[in-house]
């Protein structure tokens, strides 16, 4: 006698994958978010005033 081999994984098996693998990625990207906030990006030290008046005055 063979044992009927049940090829479609159950509910509950499949909704538990989904679960984790869920959560896995949710993990990955708030450890993202905490890593790229240590970066200490150039910002710009000077502030441009771009004065504008004579080309609205040509309009």
């Amino acid at each position: 006698m063979q044992l009927k081999y049940n090829r479609q994984p159950s509910l509950g098996n499949s909704l538990i994958k989904i679960f984790f693998k869920l959560l896995l990625l949710i993990v990955i990207f708030i450890v993202a978010i905490f890593l790229i906030e240590k970066i200490n990006f150039p910002s710009p030290n000077k502030k441009y005033d771009i004065d504008i008046t004579n080309e609205i005055k040509k309009l």
